[in-house]
């Protein structure tokens, strides 16, 4: 009997250097704006950091900057929604989820 091979399962992390630096910057502003969230979800900046991450490099590439330079309300949204229906054992976005801050499709 064989065992699956897993690793093919597993979400990506592979993001550019550059997207590193950015994505590293969305989550220090995620820890410090969003306590109140933080309260009822005890996420670290590290979880922010790396559903930020997964979801870029797995089926949902992210306007990261834009992202970074959103209001409160908007940056909110998505990172709360990230945190909420991102399948973290597979890196896809779930129950229809789309961040507002997703590229559009057919663009890099």
């Amino acid at each position: 009997m064989t065992t699956p091979n897993r690793k093919r399962d597993l979400p990506s992390f592979q993001v550019s250097a550059v997207d590193a630096i950015v994505i590293r910057k969305i989550a220090r502003r995620a820890w410090k704006e969003l306590q109140a969230a933080r309260h009822h979800d005890r996420f670290s900046q590290l979880d922010v950091q790396m559903d930020v991450t997964a979801t870029h490099a797995n089926g949902c590439p992210l306007r990261l900057e834009a992202l970074l330079a959103a209001d409160g309300f908007n940056f909110a949204h998505d990172i709360l929604g990230l945190r909420k229906h991102l399948d973290r054992s597979t890196g896809a976005l779930m129950n229809c989820f789309r961040p507002r801050f997703a590229r559009k499709e057919g663009r890099s």
